[in-house]
């Protein structure tokens, strides 16, 4: 926000010390509110007032209805106030191994580094060290809700450090847990995640069961089929799961299918080249789909193209996520660009030398991926990624008069073609802020940044005496 610096330290002294007190308002005025609710739309001067842990209400001049009374009151003229950001699917455990393989070829050789070679090494500091850091990256750039999908869930003190980490960030989580691919593990899983849920579950922590496809790359213990399913139900958590891809995966959604183990609580990710009948399937449960558009593209998954085209022509509007920091960005941004670019450029491409009308998405579209359909896809569509009223509030403040962003134009082809994480001034995740004046708060970056090269450190160097890193650097 564009605020003296005397006032904006005085705005963040009363929200600290007020954080905690019953009934606590917030009114943020005078930005233009990009609400991602279908009944609300775009304001292009209006205000937001949080209460407690929720929006309260959104209008135009909710100051002359007396919405300032008793409420700490934020100009955030010449920004865009926004819902923040939902991550659908990542491995946060892998963050202090970032880019560690830039240019990898295929799933095989992440998974021969990194699953294979680094994850048997990994302690529960290691856990906690590396999803920590994802989570503040993600709350850094707007990220407020973030599903940790942690496949290297190897002991009950490895779960325990991850679902602490996501705690002690002040992000939105949901703990997907899996046991690992490869190595030594305590068999606690899949029963384990009903100990996290009642140890640990709260208003910011929930939790679901991650799993496998098909048993392709781990064996038949990680796929999902009936068994995942009714530990699921008997938990009463939803399932993530993860590499669907190609003929074996389609085969496997069909059985899912007759099985009647698809729907709305089965999240299904990547989804590439799967057959129409798949999608068809898939369609008709209403079960969600995760995109990675950066890793489909890059790492070269299946197709390599995202399934976006394919989603929606089955009625599916999927959420999006960034997958594996390994090789990929780490923001939202990254992911509504490519896939905005890549979709559009298909459909162009398609009806190039024809009498076709190219069917395009729009910058309107990725957003609510981004936003809406990611917090549905991963089952809190009631609880965030909206400015609705009634809803928790997980909310931004982006700098929309930045050198990057004026003039403004358009709020919604700025926060989605414009905007990166330095214009992200102000993140509140259930009404507490974590990011302030474009920092963020109660982190001290300079051990940060110790322990995470520590953690690292140790990593490579017991990953490559047990004979990982084929492909790092390659």
């Amino acid at each position: 926000m564009y605020l003296d610096d005397s006032v904006r330290k005085g705005l963040l002294d009363r929200l600290r010390a007020s954080a905690g007190d019953r009934g606590r308002r917030v009114l943020l005025t005078g930005a233009t509110v990009v609400t991602m609710d279908p009944s609300l739309g775009v304001l292009p001067t209006g205000d937001v007032l949080l209460e407690d842990d929720v929006i309260a209400a959104v209008g135009e001049d909710l100051r002359s209805q007396g919405a300032e009374t008793d409420a700490v009151v934020i100009d955030a003229s010449g920004c865009i106030v926004a819902p923040g950001f939902v991550d659908t699917h990542r491995h946060a455990w892998e963050t202090q191994l970032r880019r560690v393989m830039p240019d990898v070829d295929d799933l095989g050789g992440y998974v021969t580094t990194t699953l294979l070679g680094y994850a048997p090494v990994y302690r529960p500091h290691d856990m906690y060290v590396g999803t920590r850091l994802a989570a503040l990256t993600a709350l850094d750039s707007g990220i407020t809700t973030m599903l940790d999908f942690s496949h290297n869930s190897r002991t009950a003190a490895h779960s325990d450090a991850a679902v602490r980490a996501l705690v002690d960030s002040g992000i939105r989580g949901v703990h997907a847990a899996m046991a690992p691919h490869f190595g030594d593990w305590d068999k606690q899983w899949p029963a384990d995640v009903g100990r996290l849920q009642k140890e640990h579950g709260n208003r910011l922590l929930t939790f679901r069961i991650a799993a496998l496809a098909t048993g392709e790359i781990a064996g038949p213990d990680l796929e999902y089929g009936p068994r995942l399913a009714a530990a699921a139900r008997e938990l009463g958590v939803a399932v993530s799961v993860d590499a669907v891809f190609g003929p074996a995966s389609s085969q496997a959604i069909l059985e899912w299918e007759r099985q009647g183990l698809l729907g709305p609580d089965l999240t299904l990710i990547h989804s590439t080249g799967l057959t129409p009948d798949a999608w068809r399937a898939i369609g008709d449960s209403g079960t969600t789909i995760a995109l990675a558009p950066t890793s489909d593209a890059q790492i070269g998954l299946e197709s390599a193209i995202p399934a976006i085209d394919e989603a929606l022509t089955a009625g599916v509007r999927p959420g999006l996520s960034i997958d594996v920091e390994v090789a990929l960005a780490s923001d939202m941004f990254t992911q509504m660009r490519a896939l905005h670019a890549i979709q559009r450029m298909r459909a162009v491409n398609a009806a190039y030398g024809t009498d076709a009308e190219p069917r395009r998405i729009s910058t309107s579209d990725v957003l609510d991926f981004a936003t809406l359909q990611g917090a549905r896809t991963n089952g809190l569509g009631e609880v965030t990624g909206s400015l609705t009223p009634g809803k928790q509030a997980d909310v931004l403040v982006i700098r929309a008069e930045d050198v990057n962003n004026m003039p403004l134009n358009d709020a919604v082809g700025t926060l989605v073609l414009g905007t990166d994480a330095r214009n992200v001034d102000t993140v509140f995740v259930a009404g507490q802020v974590r990011k302030w004046g474009g920092l963020l708060l109660d982190v001290d970056l300079a051990a940060l940044r110790e322990e995470v090269a520590a953690s690292r450190d140790y990593v490579l160097g017991a990953g490559a005496g047990a004979g990982a890193g084929a492909g790092a650097g390659a």
